[in-house]
């Protein structure tokens, strides 16, 4: 159903219809955007594990 979605001539079609939506100016700013979420997702996922790893070890060194 979606095997063909992502060739090249599709993906050159919907930057171009970005470019005319939002214009050249504006572009960057939700690519910065964008970027950021990104980044701040990653982290987000990152720490979740470190804490994740973490509380074992707490719990490990109390005796019943």
């Amino acid at each position: 159903m979606f095997e063909g979605l992502f060739q090249p001539t599709h993906l050159f079609i919907i930057l171009a219809i970005f470019l005319v939506l939002f214009g050249p100016s504006k572009l960057p700013q939700i690519g910065e955007g964008l970027g950021k979420g990104i980044r701040g997702f990653k982290k987000a996922l990152s720490d979740d594990s470190t804490d994740s790893n973490a509380k074992p070890a707490a719990q490990s060194d109390v005796k019943p």
